[in-house]
Parts: structure tokens; C-alpha cells; sequence
């Protein structure tokens, strides 16, 4: 897998983006997988989704424990929706937006499986940094398990030695 940081942009609107660009010796139905299974999600990304909702729905991007614990968020108790699909085409694109964000994943096959463009668009300039540094060790965490190796990290601890470098 190519691992290089994410590029942080200002947007034409005046918003951020932060793009990572990953290629996997895996298919595009196994990286897929990977960022949209529950059990693997539960892993790397920062809430708890169900990412099998088709375009133009709602959604409800819910606390993990690690966030419950370690920040002490919570849930909104109405459990009100706080994201929409806007695309599902398993699997190559999936792209939704959350809480003011927009966040893109993009898969296209390669002769040796499979190339990721991961788009972050954010409102919030000052997050940047932080965001990328979380999205790198999401991506690393997604990385060990397309390629069977243990997570035996901490990506919350990973992300907050990588936001030095952001």
C-alpha cells in the first residue's frame, strides 16, 4: 500500500478539503468491505453508522464508547438524524454528508487491486490538522485489516502523534 499524508486545500467556497490518496493490493469489493462493514468501522471510524443507506437518505452518526469515555459526548438522546447519503454505489463511490461535512470515498480498480481517493470537505479551517491526523490513522487501521494484520495500536493515540505533522 502507497501511504502518504493527506493534502490539506481551501475549497472554491471558501471551505477546506483533506484528500488522502491509498492503493491496495486488494479489489475494490474487499476495500469496500472495509470501510462500510459495522465490525470494521467499529475499529477506525469515529462514530457509529449504518453505511448501507441508499442515496437521499438520513442518517444518524452515533458516539462510541471510545468517544463516550475518553471526551464524554454523548448521543442526542432524540437520536435526530445529523447526516445524509448522497451516494451509494457499492463499490465504487460512497459519499455522504455529516454534521456540515462532506465526506467522499471513491474506488476504482487497478491492475493490482485498487486505487482510494478519500475526500474530507470541512467547514472548520482550524480542523484541518486534527481531522487529517484522524483520518491517517483511520486509513492505516483500514490498511492492517485488508491485509490481516492485528490492530494492536491505539488509533486514537496514533491520531494525536500524526497531528504534530499536520
Amino acid at each position: 500500500m502507497a501511504s502518504e499524508r493527506g493534502t490539506v486545500h481551501a475549497t472554491d467556497d471558501g471551505r477546506v478539503a483533506i484528500r488522502f490518496v491509498r492503493l491496495f493490493a486488494h479489489p475494490p469489493e474487499k476495500v469496500w468491505r472495509a470501510l462500510t462493514d459495522p465490525v470494521q468501522l467499529a475499529v477506525w471510524f469515529p462514530a457509529i453508522v449504518d453505511l448501507s443507506a441508499p442515496a437521499g437518505s438520513e442518517m444518524f452518526f452515533g458516539v462510541t464508547e471510545r468517544q463516550r469515555a475518553t471526551y464524554g459526548m454523548a448521543d442526542d438522546p432524540d437520536r435526530k438524524p445529523n447526516g445524509r447519503m448522497l451516494r451509494n454505489e457499492p463499490p465504487h463511490a460512497l459519499e455522504y454528508e455529516w454534521m456540515g461535512e462532506i465526506l467522499s470515498w471513491e474506488l476504482t480498480g487497478t491492475a493490482d487491486g485498487c486505487r482510494l481517493v478519500f475526500t474530507n470537505v470541512l467547514t472548520d479551517r482550524d480542523a484541518a490538522g486534527p481531522a487529517a491526523a484522524g483520518w491517517e490513522a483511520g486509513l492505516e487501521v483500514v490498511a492492517a485489516q485488508l491485509d490481516g494484520v492485528p490492530v494492536t495500536w491505539d488509533p486514537f493515540a496514533r491520531a494525536e502523534e500524526l497531528a504534530r505533522e499536520y
